[in-house]
C-alpha cells in the first residue's frame, strides 16, 4: 500500500518494535503471533496483527473510505495494531481517553460520527452501551481475529488518517484532522532533529530505545513518541500507565536512549528520586547518564525543576513548543547551547512567524502571536468550516500563543486568551509571574490568572500549592512578591489549594482556576 509508515516496518521486519512489559496477560487470539501484551513484538508481528484487525474493519467493504473508528484501548501492542488496522482498512483513527468519563466519551463518538467502536474488554461496560445508544457496530479487542487477511485498499498519503480532540479550554474540544502526509512530516521532521536512530542507520549508531509512558489520545504520545520510534525502526517499550517506581527501574536497567515526559511526570520522578536510599539514587543517575537525549513539553518547565533534574540525571532537559494543531514548530537544539525558559528555534520544513493584533509582523524582543506554516499543519476542525478558516490568517495557522523572539530563540509567554492578562492598563504574562512564585520557598506549584474586574479590568490571581503546613498570608506573599515584581504583576489575591486541576496531559486548566476565585 502507499502508506509509507508500513512501508518502513516492512523494511524494519523482525526487528522488536514494542516491549510490553507489567501487562496482564489476554484472551488467546487465533492467528495472533503472540497473544499477550506482557512480551515483545516484531515489526512483522505488527504488520500481521493490523492486517487481521483491517480485514475484520472491512468485513465485505473493500475500503473504509475514511469512516471514522473511535478505539478505546490502554497502551500496548493491542493500542499499536489497532491504529494500524484502522490506518490500513483505509479509515479515520479516533483515539479515545482512557481516563475520561461517559460524557466526554460520547461527546468525540458522537461529534466525530463515528460508525464502529474497538473497546478493550475493560471498557466494555461504558462503550458497549454507548454504541447501542447511537447503533453503532461494537467490536471487543477479545473478538477472534479472522485468519484470511483479505486485499487491503491502497491508501493514498493524502487521505484523513486520524481526529484528535483538543483540551476544550475557551469551549468545546475541537477534532483536530491530519492526513497521513501530515503525520509523516510532523515526524520526519522530529527525526531529523533529535537524529532518530536505527540499525539501519548511516552511522551504524546504537539503534534507540524509548520509554513510552505517556497517554495516547495526545499528540505527544502518538507521534513524539510512538510513531517516531516505529518510523525509525526503533524499539518503543510500553508501560500500561506511570508509576515512578516502575519508570526509574526501567532507567535502572541502562539500556534505553531516549526519554519524554510532561513537567509533572518529572516532579514526579524528583520525589521518589528524593525518597530513595543513597546507594539507590546512584543507580538512578547512573540510568540516566547512559541517555543521549531527554525531552520535557506540553506545559512550561519550572526552572527549579529543570535545574534539580540536571543535578539527578546530568542531563539539561530539551524543551520543544507544539500542539495537536501543528505538532511540533520550535525546539531547542540537540547539541549546542540550551537555554532555561526558552523553547529554541523552528524544527526543519517548519516556518514560523510572530504578528501583532494587526497581523504585522513584529521585530525581534517585541512579544506578538505565534503562527505557524509547514506541512505538519493539519488540514482542518472536523465539521467546523467557521473555526477552520478563523484558526488560518493568509496561509498561516494562529496558536493563540504569544512569544518573544530573544537572541534567536523564541520564549513563549502564554496562551493570548488566559495567560496574557490586561491588568490597569498593562500586558503581563502569567507565565513570568508564575517561574518568579516557584522561586518562594514555601510554594510547590502555582497558577496565575486574570479575573475579571470593573476598575482594572483584570486582576491578577494566584492558586497556590504549599510546601508543608507553613499558613502564608497574602499580606507576607505580597511584601516578598514585590521585592521581585512590578507592583502592578504582583497577584491581588491568592487562593490556597491542595493541587491544582489539570488535563490528562498535566497541564493546568486555566479557565477552571479562574472559577476558584469567582
Amino acid at each position: 500500500m502507499n502508506l509509507p509508515l508500513i512501508i518502513r516496518a516492512e523494511e524494519h521486519n523482525e526487528k522488536t518494535a514494542i516491549l510490553v512489559p507489567f501487562a496482564r496477560r489476554l484472551p488467546q487470539q487465533r492467528g495472533c503471533a503472540n497473544a499477550t501484551t506482557d512480551g515483545a513484538f516484531t515489526y512483522r508481528d505488527l504488520l500481521h496483527t493490523s492486517s487481521q484487525i483491517a480485514t475484520g474493519l472491512l468485513k465485505n467493504a473493500e475500503d473504509l473510505q475514511e469512516q471514522r473508528v473511535a478505539f478505546l484501548i490502554p497502551p500496548g501492542f493491542e493500542y499499536v495494531a489497532t491504529q494500524w488496522g484502522i490506518w490500513r482498512a483505509g479509515g479515520i483513527a479516533v483515539p479515545l481517553c482512557i481516563s475520561h468519563p461517559r460524557p466526554e466519551l460520547e461527546y468525540v463518538i458522537t461529534n466525530s460520527r463515528a460508525s464502529i467502536i474497538i473497546a478493550h474488554p475493560n471498557f466494555e461496560g461504558i462503550l458497549r452501551s454507548l454504541a447501542q445508544a447511537h447503533n453503532l457496530r461494537f467490536i471487543l479487542t477479545s473478538e477472534t481475529l479472522p485468519s484470511n487477511i483479505v486485499p487491503l485498499p491502497e491508501v493514498d498519503i493524502t487521505r484523513r488518517a486520524l481526529i484528535l480532540y483538543t483540551s476544550g479550554t475557551t469551549g468545546k474540544p475541537k477534532g483536530v484532522v491530519t492526513t497521513h502526509q501530515n503525520i509523516q512530516a510532523q515526524v520526519t521532521s522530529l527525526i531529523t532533529a533529535w537524529e532518530w536512530t536505527s540499525d539501519d542507520s548511516p552511522a551504524k549508531t546504537l539503534r534507540d530505545r524509548i520509554l513510552h509512558i505517556l497517554p495516547l489520545h495526545h499528540i505527544h504520545g502518538i507521534i513524539n513518541v510512538l510513531t517516531c520510534a516505529l518510523w525509525a525502526g526503533a524499539e518503543c517499550q510500553m508501560l500500561s500507565k506511570f508509576d515512578a517506581e516502575t519508570v526509574w527501574n526501567r532507567i535502572c536497567d541502562g539500556n534505553l536512549t531516549l526519554f519524554m515526559a510532561v513537567p509533572t511526570i518529572y516532579v514526579k520522578l524528583i520525589a521518589a528520586w528524593e525518597a530513595a536510599s543513597k546507594e539507590r539514587q546512584k543507580s538512578m543517575s547512573e540510568g540516566c547518564a547512559k541517555m543521549r537525549l531527554m525531552v520535557s513539553g506540553s506545559a512550561a518547565l519550572p526552572v527549579q525543576v529543570l535545574e534539580k533534574w540536571q543535578s539527578i540525571s546530568g542531563h539539561f532537559l530539551l524543551e520543544r513548543y507544539g500542539m495537536t494543531e501543528i505538532g511540533m514548530a520550535l525546539s531547542n537544539p540537540l547539541h549546542s547551547e540550551r537555554l532555561s525558559g526558552y523553547v529554541g528555534k523552528p524544527l526543519p520544513e517548519v516556518e514560523v512567524r510572530l504578528v501583532d493584533e494587526n497581523g504585522e509582523l513584529v521585530p525581534a524582543g517585541t512579544p506578538g502571536e505565534i503562527q505557524v506554516k509547514g506541512p505538519g499543519v493539519f488540514i482542518e476542525y472536523w465539521q467546523n468550516p467557521q473555526a477552520t478558516a478563523k484558526a488560518f490568517q493568509d496561509g498561516w495557522f494562529r496558536t493563540g500563543d504569544t512569544a518573544v523572539v530573544e537572541n534567536g530563540n523564541y520564549r513563549i509567554l502564554g496562551r493570548m486568551s488566559v495567560d496574557i492578562i490586561k491588568t490597569g492598563g498593562y500586558k503581563v504574562s502569567a507565565l513570568e509571574i508564575e517561574e518568579v512564585l516557584r522561586s518562594h520557598p514555601d510554594i510547590q506549584e502555582c497558577a496565575v490568572v486574570g479575573v475579571a474586574d470593573l476598575e482594572w479590568g483584570e486582576r491578577v490571581c494566584a492558586a497556590l500549592v504549599l510546601q508543608g503546613s507553613q499558613p502564608l498570608t497574602l499580606e507576607a506573599f505580597r511584601s516578598w512578591a514585590k521585592e521581585r515584581l512590578a507592583v502592578y504583576k504582583v497577584p491581588t489575591q491568592i487562593l490556597i489549594v491542595e493541587e491544582l486541576p489539570r488535563n490528562a496531559m498535566g497541564k493546568v486548566t486555566k479557565p477552571t482556576v479562574v472559577e476558584l476565585f469567582c
